[in-house]
């Protein structure tokens, strides 16, 4: 074989990126069950593009008490108040990488070096920044960390006093620039309960979608679909096996079925779904998330951004691949969110 320049192996790699065909390896390689967030939150069609420095967005706090009934000849006051406050969340960035040497495009090519060497480590690095973006989405950052982003926790505030109640998360001063305290509308809906029953969590979760107004738009049948999706409850799995077993009881026609309800968990037609992570949350959350409010924006350009090889300045034989993920989370409007926990 002819030596090879970086420039020829890094086209040669773009190349076989486009044919890469279906995987010949098995993974064992993965730590959780499954990944709510990259697979369907990141979808190109659920996530909002942007650009600048950050996301900034007004909000409409407040009215200012100017409609009332009047009689004949009336003399009208008319006043001028503020009613806007602007919320900002940074962009984060994320980055993923794989590499090889030089060298082992000499030693094999076609079969051998796409299942052998780029394939494994490109689904490697790519297994890398889906469990990074999971993690992130069910974390808030610690005050004043800008580097990760307002993952779900961040505004879907735990208190245990049931109401619109859920403030700033940890020791943050405000959320999202915005003073919850000046601003008591920007608060999410919280509570505790104990046992999963329909005297307890069934009954706060009843009055929580009425509080938050939960609409569903679609019939249960139809609730994978891209509408019915928007509107999803995340639990743990000791959570949702409870919520299985409810269903269960309350079922007289399950037939020969061991696990009927497994998989196909709803609330008021909105489903259920089991987030792995939140297995780590000794506090067993229950999140009701309206994504029309709350989602992922993606700095436009940087959207799992791909680039060619490079060689690396240390090791003149070694290219490296990064791939880039610019994004962050933001909710327009808190009081759309419910979060309930064992306190």
């Amino acid at each position: 074989m002819a030596d090879l320049h970086a420039q020829d192996i890094a086209d040669m790699v773009v190349g076989v990126l486009r044919h890469l065909g279906p995987n010949k390896f098995s993974q064992i390689a993965q730590s959780l069950t499954d990944y709510e967030v990259m697979p369907k939150w990141f979808k190109k069609d659920r996530v909002t593009f942007g650009s600048g420095r950050g996301i900034r967005r007004t909000l409409l706090t407040s009215t200012l008490g100017s409609a009332e009934h009047v009689g004949l000849f009336h003399t009208s006051n008319t006043n001028v108040g503020d009613h806007l406050v602007t919320m900002q969340a940074d962009w984060t960035h994320a980055q993923t990488k794989w590499a090889f040497e030089r060298r082992e495009t000499l030693m094999g090519k076609g079969e051998y070096l796409v299942n052998d060497v780029i394939k494994p480590r490109r689904f490697a690095a790519m297994l890398d920044m889906v469990e990074l973006i999971e993690t992130a989405a069910w974390t808030a950052p610690a005050a004043d960390d800008y580097s990760v982003p307002f993952g779900v926790p961040y505004w879907a505030v735990k208190n245990a006093t049931t109401g619109f109640n859920g403030g700033v998360s940890g020791s943050w001063t405000t959320s999202a620039n915005v003073d919850v305290d000046a601003v008591p509308t920007f608060k999410n809906y919280s509570g505790t309960y104990e046992t999963v029953t329909k005297d307890d969590l069934i009954s706060w979760m009843r009055t929580a979608k009425r509080k938050i107004g939960f609409k569903s738009p679609v019939d249960i049948p139809e609730y994978r679909g891209k509408k019915g999706s928007k509107y999803r409850i995340y639990c743990n799995e000791t959570t949702i096996k409870a919520l299985e077993d409810l269903g269960e009881q309350q079922n007289e026609n399950l037939g020969r079925d061991l696990a009927p309800m497994d998989g196909t968990m709803t609330f008021r037609g909105h489903p259920i779904i089991y987030v792995p992570y939140l297995d780590n949350d000794t506090e067993y959350p229950v999140y009701m998330l309206d994504h029309d409010v709350f989602k992922p924006y993606i700095l436009k350009g940087d959207y799992l951004r791909e680039a060619k090889p490079q060689n690396s300045q240390s090791q003149p034989n070694t290219f490296v691949t990064y791939v880039d993920l610019s994004y962050q989370y933001l909710c327009i409007d808190r009081r759309r969110l419910a979060v309930a926990y064992i306190a």
